[in-house]
């Protein structure tokens, strides 16, 4: 008797752990599909615009292909792209004028935006309108930028040049249609439609920092530099990194703003990587090679990032 009134309540509190335990499972697998639903559309983006394209351009870098023939006038043809474009001076030169563009542009970027971002950290009047302004560039298409410069910058009518007649420059610099100055003025041009957004970026990692840290510093006697050196930086340094990696591609990757403004010219002054890839596979119709290009492009890229990323390493204030 008394052992079958003991395993009665047991075989109970079997019967409901089991029955629970099925709820959690179904509850876990309803959890499942309904994050897969969450995730389809950008999977499917990401298939179809990202990993597709990029797996195309692999296959066609190994290839001779003018499109106008269509997939019949495909001839494989090794790695005779890759030895082009090795030896091709048309595209180192304009590797130089990429490293060049984006060398002088990536640095300057941010350390504007650095700046810019510890001046509106500052509790000064307008604080909210200011960062507001400074980050509708990044926010506006590269067409309507490329416009306004357009205007500004016009040798004869611009208000740039307007400006600098009126302080006595009589020749003043022809920007976008000088062989001297069309790469500095899309320069110029690059690092004011971005300094926003970097010190954007900047200005919430900032407003992050402990303050703890600096009271310490204070404490210790540290100034101004040295609180910065010894705090700030190194509280920076991830931020720092991410906007150097990201920058760096953005840079590396311009098109738009070249397109419109310069169209690679004068001559070839202007031409970027970017831009060359564009002409090669649209302009004369090489889309293997032009494919070979930019999966050459694609590596210096991902081994600058390397280095970036392993540059930064011990280097912040947690590590």
């Amino acid at each position: 008797m008394s052992s079958s009134t003991t395993q009665a309540p047991v075989a109970r509190a079997v019967a409901s752990t089991g029955g629970q335990g099925g709820d959690t499972r179904e509850s876990l697998s309803a959890a499942g599909r309904v994050g897969w639903l969450f995730i389809t559309p950008n999977l499917v983006g990401f298939l179809a615009f990202t990993l597709l394209p990029l797996l195309a351009a692999i296959a066609i870098a190994f290839t001779s292909w003018n499109v106008v023939s269509g997939y019949s006038g495909i001839t494989f043809v090794g790695l005779a792209n890759f030895a082009e474009a090795l030896g091709d001076g048309a595209l180192w030169a304009a590797v130089g004028r990429t490293l060049l563009y984006a060398g002088i542009g990536v640095p300057a970027t941010m350390m504007g935006g650095l700046g810019l971002a510890m001046l509106l950290n500052r509790d000064i009047a307008g604080r909210t309108l200011l960062r507001v302004v400074f980050f509708l560039p990044h926010v506006v298409s590269s067409v309507a930028i490329g416009l306004v410069w357009l205007l500004l910058l016009n040798p004869d009518s611009g208000p740039v040049n307007a400006g600098l007649r009126a302080i006595g420059i009589d020749a003043p610099p022809a920007w976008l249609v000088s062989e001297t100055w069309g790469l500095p003025s899309l320069v110029l041009i690059a690092v004011w439609s971005a300094i926003g957004y970097n010190a954007v970026i900047y200005l919430s990692a900032l407003q992050a920092l402990p303050v703890d840290l600096y009271e310490a510093a204070a404490i210790d006697g540290a100034n101004a530099f040295r609180r910065f050196t010894t705090v700030t930086w190194p509280a920076l340094m991830p931020t720092t990194t991410f906007l150097a990696i990201t920058m760096t591609i953005s840079q590396s990757q311009g098109f738009g703003l070249i397109t419109f403004l310069t169209q690679g010219g004068p001559g070839e002054a202007t031409t970027t990587v970017s831009y060359f890839m564009y002409q090669q596979g649209f302009q004369f119709y090489r889309f293997g090679y032009a494919a070979a290009v930019g999966m050459i492009s694609f590596v210096g890229v991902l081994l600058l990032t390397s280095f970036f990323w392993r540059f930064q390493k011990g280097r912040g204030l947690y590590t």
